[in-house]
């Protein structure tokens, strides 16, 4: 199929070579062409703007920081929107409000479009290993459609419901995770209090039934020398998923209590100059608060 991807960082530079591999076509763009040219070698073709992606595509993806950005590549004159062929899809998986992407897709059902959030739930770790899951929210049809390319990039898809629900879904399953990791750095610094050498305390708890994927392969970045100098998701990032779920739960009058408080724990992470690192250094904040370091 002729695939179209706009925005090639850190996912999208993962995601592409899984659709090339899996004999699809792409043609790719981003703001930066530098961070394409590993693709293009890998023979990814370029295009210069979102919308001559689309003129080329039956399926455009896109994956871009925030609604903002959503926008300036949807919509427009050289967006995916004025370039999509009739009886194209075009699916967004940025992790962005609900709200900014209905509207998004309503503009495409006003153009007689199609649009599917479809935010993919993983780390550059899970995608690379295929484990990757991805929620989808639209047309049910269009889904049926997207369905086999998209298990090229994880083997786990799911229809979540109308236009909006996956992006709702990935906020919830991001609150899960940030105070899973959290707790994860809380739990660390109280058994180091007490005297547990690190290496002893984090291989313990992912022995323990309190294990998980996201602790398996996060968790020993707090032992000395494992932190990654190039984050899976450093604190701004991780914190701007934080603030979807806060205001989801201001929207809907949904408490939220523990999403606000990993969000402070991001704030201190901010406040001591860390959050350039991965967001399980909330394990550094602890132990700083509990005079460890």
């Amino acid at each position: 199929m002729e695939l179209g991807f706009v925005g090639l960082g850190a996912m999208g530079q993962l995601i592409v070579p899984r659709l090339i591999a899996a004999g699809h076509s792409v043609t790719g763009w981003n703001r930066s062409r530098d961070k394409a040219e590993p693709l293009i070698k890998a023979g990814m073709r370029w295009a210069d703007t979102p919308r001559q992606v689309a003129e080329k595509s039956d399926i455009v993806f896109s994956i871009v920081t925030d609604s903002n950005a959503v926008k300036a590549v949807a919509l427009g004159e050289q967006s995916i929107l004025a370039g999509l062929r009739k009886g194209g899809i075009y699916i967004d998986m940025s992790t962005i409000d609900p709200d900014a992407s209905r509207a998004v897709a309503a503009e495409f059902t006003k153009a007689g479009a199609i649009m599917l959030d479809a935010p993919i739930s993983g780390s550059p770790v899970t995608v690379v290993q295929g484990n990757a899951s991805v929620m989808v929210g639209g047309d049910a049809a269009a889904f049926e459609r997207a369905k086999p390319v998209l298990l090229a990039i994880g083997p786990k898809v799911t229809h979540i419901g109308a236009n909006g629900l996956a992006c709702q879904m990935k906020i919830a399953v991001n609150l899960l995770l940030m105070v899973e990791v959290i707790a994860f750095g809380e739990a660390i610094a109280l058994a180091e209090k007490g005297g547990v050498s690190r290496e002893t305390a984090v291989d313990a708890v992912l022995k323990s039934v309190a294990a998980s994927p996201v602790l398996g392969y996060r968790g020993p970045f707090i032992l000395e020398g494992k932190m990654p100098k190039v984050p899976l998701a450093d604190v701004t990032l991780q914190q701007k998923d934080m603030l979807l779920a806060l205001d989801l739960g201001r929207k809907q009058g949904s408490p939220v209590p523990l999403a606000a408080a990993a969000n402070e724990m991001m704030n201190a992470c901010r406040g001591l100059g860390i959050d350039h690192k991965d967001f399980v250094a909330a394990h550094e904040v602890y132990r700083r608060l509990g005079g460890q370091s």
